[in-house]
C-alpha cells in the first residue's frame, strides 16, 4: 500500500515538473493591444459585429481588418473607449450592424418551454441550463443578452428584459456626452 502511495507521489511529482516546463518552454505570447481591446469589448459573443466573437473582433481591428464601430451591444461607450486606446477618431455606430439597446437579459416563460434545446445550442456563453423534454431556465448572472436565442425556439417562449441598472452595470458617461446633453 505505501509502495502505491509513493509511486502515485512519484508520478504525479514527475507529470507536474513536465508540464510546468512545457508551459514555461512553449508559451505562446498573445498580442497586448489584441489584449487590451478584447477588454473593452462587452464579451456578448453575439457576433453582430461580423465575427463569431469578441475576440476575433479584436484580433481584426488589431490588424486594421475592422472598423471600432461594429459592436452594437456596446454601443458609443465601446466605441469612444476603443477610439481613445487606439488614437483614433469616434464614429457613429455602424447602422448595418444594428442599433444600440441598453443591457437585456433572456427569459424563458417556463410554461410554454418543451424543451427542445435548440436554445441551449445557439447560446454562446452556455447561460441556458435544461435537459431535452425538460423545462429550460436563464442563468441571468451569465446571460450578456446576445438575443441568438430567440431565433431558433419553435414555441417563442424567449423574450428579452432589460437590464435594471445598479452599481454592477452602471456606466459613467464620457464628459463630452454629458456637456452636449445639457447644451
Amino acid at each position: 500500500m505505501i509502495a502505491a502511495v509513493v509511486a502515485l507521489g512519484a508520478v504525479a511529482a514527475v507529470s507536474g515538473a513536465l508540464l510546468g516546463y512545457a508551459a514555461v518552454r512553449f508559451r505562446v505570447e498573445s498580442d497586448p493591444i489584441v489584449d487590451q481591446i478584447e477588454s473593452l469589448l462587452p464579451q456578448t459573443q453575439c457576433g453582430q459585429c461580423g465575427f463569431a466573437g469578441c475576440r476575433p473582433y479584436a484580433e481584426a481591428i488589431a490588424r486594421g481588418e475592422a472598423d471600432i464601430n461594429r459592436c452594437p451591444p456596446g454601443g458609443e461607450h465601446t466605441i469612444r473607449a476603443l477610439a481613445d486606446l487606439l488614437g483614433r477618431d469616434p464614429k457613429p455606430l455602424d447602422p448595418e450592424r444594428g442599433a444600440e439597446k441598453p443591457p437585456s437579459v433572456a427569459v424563458i416563460d417556463e410554461r410554454l418551454c418543451i424543451g427542445c434545446t435548440k436554445c441551449i445550442q445557439a447560446c454562446p456563453v452556455d447561460a441556458i441550463v435544461g435537459a431535452a423534454k425538460q423545462m429550460h431556465t436563464i442563468i441571468a448572472a451569465e446571460c450578456t443578452g446576445c438575443e441568438l436565442c430567440i431565433p431558433p425556439c419553435p414555441v417563442d417562449c424567449i423574450h428579452m428584459e432589460p437590464v435594471p441598472v445598479d452599481l454592477d452595470n452602471w456606466r459613467w458617461p464620457y464628459p463630452e456626452a454629458r456637456t452636449e446633453n445639457l447644451a
